[in-house]
């Protein structure tokens, strides 16, 4: 708690006094050696959660661990191990050990693989592979306990039917054995897991919907209900709780399920996918989804999980993390600052004042990713002498409109003041998250990186065959 305090810039009493009350959490899994704790709460930074993980087809260990590392190089505040194809304890295992922010788990998925289908699955299954989970050291797991069997007909008018992974598993045994989810009739017993270890839930939301047209319906506000009541179990266990919200909804809707969330849910965190605000651009819902998502976190979601440019198309590589990232981090930036936090703005300010004193190399420094910003311009204009000029290649010498400001302020006896500011960055209150450079984490406890990952940046050598 004092380190995130130290990291929010807040006072840890009132840090301990959120998290007492339910109303934040600190993922941090007692195993999870190498961890620099963080907290996931509407009072503090507007947090960031990136998606990686391996398919059947795609991906193995060394391409795992370098979208680990490139998700935390770009700011990412918490990990989701995704994965479904082979190696799963060895992928899982090496993100915990090399991860310094928490990482989370979807365990159904594993469950899945190892009955060989989703009825096959049996209570004891799931209970054993989320307790392997713990002792890893996973920080939270992604339950999807509030789809229940009455839920399940609310589904059958939908554009799009049941989208989420966790959540169409879960329906399916339900169907094949007529019988309640078997993660809410042993939510308990999950509870008492969690509480051994330490591991947050991320109640998750199988019901979501999976485009405009099913936005807000009554399947979605049904598993709400549930996910409530299950918040509260989950309290009296001791046990912290986050809910994950809905990936698909339209600008105008986008508060009033952040509020509904909120109330429902006694004020527990809101993770939220996105969301979505429009379902015609696959390639860019990246874009789609950080407008929903700087909305959703100005209405109070705590975390937003990253979308990447292959959302709905493919399994994301390191560049797809890169971006996503970006679009992500802009996206809770903006929601801080909209939303007032203390110093939030002072990375903006700076950066402003650097651009209009065409201090180049400083706007780089400060940019949310420096290299691309500087990719950006020295691509037209790369010699060293353009670092100093009063001009960029969008209007030349001659059209720059800062330059001509400039000028005019500098005439004798103008009508205009000359500018005179300074933002002092050190002295800012902003949380760590709303200063630059974007990954700051204490990286103090994470092992060696191996050799095929480059420390520096996101394009390391391959490594040998052998």
């Amino acid at each position: 708690m004092e380190r995130v305090a130290e990291r929010e810039n807040m006072d840890a009493e009132f840090v301990r006094e959120q998290v007492a009350e339910g109303q934040a959490v600190i993922p941090a899994n007692h195993a999870h050696e190498s961890l620099d704790p963080m907290i996931i709460g509407r009072e503090f930074s507007t947090k960031v959660n990136a998606n990686i993980g391996n398919s059947e087809t795609t991906s193995d260990l060394q391409g795992e661990l370098r979208k680990l590392h490139t998700a935390v190089h770009y700011g990412a505040d918490t990990v989701m191990d995704l994965s479904t194809g082979s190696n799963l304890d060895e992928i899982r295992e090496t993100n915990v050990d090399y991860s310094p922010v928490p990482v989370g788990t979807v365990p159904i998925y594993e469950a899945v693989k190892e009955a060989g289908g989703p009825a096959e699955m049996t209570h004891e299954l799931l209970l054993d592979v989320i307790e392997k989970h713990a002792e890893q050291g996973v920080d939270y797991m992604t339950i999807h306990a509030g789809v229940l069997m009455e839920h399940l007909p609310l589904t059958d008018g939908r554009t799009t039917g049941i989208v989420s992974r966790g959540g169409s598993i879960l329906a399916q045994w339900i169907e094949e054995n007529q019988m309640q989810n078997p993660l809410y009739a042993k939510f308990e017993a999950i509870c008492e897991i969690f509480a051994e270890h330490d591991v947050t839930f991320s109640l998750g939301d199988g019901l979501r919907p999976g485009s405009l047209a099913d936005a807000s319906d009554e399947a979605q506000f049904a598993e709400l209900e549930t996910l409530g009541e299950l918040t509260r179990t989950a309290w009296d266990h001791g046990v912290q709780v986050m809910v994950e919200g809905p990936g698909h909804v339209p600008m105008n809707e986008i508060a009033e399920n952040v509020e509904k969330q909120q109330e429902v849910c006694d004020g527990a965190p809101f993770y939220v996918l996105g969301p979505l605000v429009t379902d015609v651009a696959p390639g860019y819902d990246h874009i789609t989804s950080a407008i929903g998502a700087t909305e959703a976190g100005r209405a109070g979601a705590a975390m937003l999980c990253y979308v990447t440019p292959k959302e709905h198309l493919g399994l994301p590589d390191e560049e797809d993390v890169r971006e996503g990232l970006a679009a992500y981090r802009i996206a809770a930036h903006a929601a801080d600052v909209a939303n007032g936090l203390p110093g939030a703005r002072d990375w903006d300010d700076a950066l402003s004042e650097a651009r209009y004193e065409f201090d180049w190399r400083r706007q780089f420094d400060l940019a949310l990713d420096p290299q691309r910003a500087q990719d950006s311009h020295d691509q037209t204009l790369p010699g060293d002498n353009y670092k100093e000029a009063r001009f960029c290649s969008m209007c030349g010498v001659e059209f720059c409109s800062m330059r001509i400001d400039q000028d005019a302020r500098d005439v004798a006896d103008g009508e205009m003041d000359s500018i005179d500011n300074r933002t002092n960055l050190e002295a800012s209150a902003a949380a760590d998250v709303n200063l630059p450079p974007a990954g700051t984490h204490d990286t103090s406890s994470v092992p060696d990186l191996p050799e095929f990952v480059d420390s520096e940046g996101v394009h390391p050598e391959e490594p040998a065959d052998d």
